[in-house]
């Protein structure tokens, strides 16, 4: 899966609708191999990105879950950890 793409459930605060957008925008790029469509597909790759944020988001608002929320800036000093560990020279 992409490393752009992060995991957007159980967080407190909840992921907000820009969250959503980008985790989408990521997917719709791998998928389609481009970051910038030519103009001729521009619309096409919008309308792709707006369904898959929606899909997105329904998903979210459904799951349920037992396990306490995750704070966002533990988990993202994990991610640094993570980085530097994979990255160190």
């Amino acid at each position: 899966m992409c490393r752009n793409i992060k995991p957007l459930n159980n967080f407190e605060p909840p992921v907000t609708d820009d969250e959503v957008r980008a985790a989408a925008l990521q997917f719709v790029r791998k998928i389609s191999g481009t970051t910038k469509p030519a103009q001729v597909n521009a619309e096409a790759f919008e309308e792709a990105v707006t369904r898959v944020a929606a899909a997105s988001r329904s998903l979210l608002d459904q799951l349920v879950t037992a396990a306490p929320p995750k704070d966002r800036e533990i988990e993202a000093a994990k991610a640094r950890a993570r980085s530097a560990a994979r990255y160190a020279s």
